[in-house]
């Protein structure tokens, strides 16, 4: 999949499109929970996406957010992890999926970003590249593919 690109600047200041559904709470993650978010990605995602996150939990200040629901992680979201200026991974819990956590998870990541003074972020190896091209503008970037990812190691 190819890489896609997010213009931060063109963002809205305040987007309530993107408000978390009824409930949830989106913010950026604490050092506190780190152990806990990876165990939750590594277990409901990929072990390869808890050591990304492992990477923006150790960014000062932290650049993963996460989404709870009555203090319970529901969703997670991060930058800076395998490369400066990328966004990702991020994920939702399958039983969250369609309520709007993934979209408030990603406008207050990409806001995080802009607000670390970036101008772009890049979407790297995009899954479904027309969600953010809906919720956020997102553009293809040409010749992306296989992009950053081509020599990760296999099990």
């Amino acid at each position: 999949m190819a890489d896609l690109l997010v213009r931060l600047y063109a963002l809205p200041d305040d987007d309530g499109a993107a408000a978390a559904p009824e409930g949830v709470i989106v913010r950026r993650g604490l050092a506190p929970e780190r152990d806990r978010v990876l165990a939750w990605v590594g277990e409901n995602f990929y072990p390869a996406w808890a050591s990304e996150c492992a990477v923006a939990f150790s960014s000062h200040p932290v650049t993963t957010w996460i989404a709870t629901r009555d203090r319970h992680l529901i969703g997670f979201a991060c930058f800076d992890a395998t490369m400066k200026g990328f966004f990702g991974p991020t994920g939702v819990a399958e039983a969250e999926r369609g309520k709007g956590t993934g979209k408030a998870l990603l406008m207050a990541t990409l806001r995080g970003m802009r607000e670390a003074g970036y101008g772009y972020a890049i979407v790297g190896d995009a899954g479904p590249s027309e969600w953010y091209a809906k919720h956020c503008g997102a553009t293809e970037i040409a010749d992306s593919s296989p992009g950053v990812y081509r020599d990760l190691l296999q099990d």
